[in-house]
């Protein structure tokens, strides 16, 4: 149950925060955007403490895995540049600043291509030795 409270919360937070930054939107723009940027970190904030949780259910999967853990932290590494980057993407379009939020895009792209290199040159070495 207690993980639909939590998602109550977040849920409730984030509606207030909208029905509180619309009326500011039209004659105090500026201050609408901190109203919502505030409540994007508060959220992120409490996402902190659930990605604690995983974190120590995947230290667990990693010892039953042994060797194959490897790809399992790549995989894991991959989901939270994707998480950051689309995070301050929107946060970055949702100001109003569409260049930069494509660039963190493009650079989330390119560090998952990166991260993901030891996965591609061991499927390289696999076929090579077929």
């Amino acid at each position: 149950m207690e993980r639909g409270i939590s998602m109550l919360k977040v849920a409730v937070i984030g509606v207030m925060a909208v029905f509180l930054a619309i009326p500011l939107k039209k004659d105090k723009a500026e201050f609408g955007m901190l109203v919502i940027m505030s409540a994007c970190l508060l959220l992120l904030s409490l996402s902190l403490g659930k990605i604690q949780e995983i974190v120590e259910m995947v230290h667990k999967v990693e010892d039953y895995l042994g060797n194959g853990s490897m790809y399992l932290g790549i995989l894991l590494k991959m989901i939270g540049i994707t998480y950051v980057a689309e995070f301050g993407a929107n946060l970055c379009s949702d100001a109003g600043y569409k260049a930069v939020a494509e660039q963190i895009e493009f650079y989330g792209k390119l560090m998952v291509l990166a991260v993901s290199i030891p996965i591609l040159m061991t499927l390289i070495e696999t076929i090579s030795s077929i």
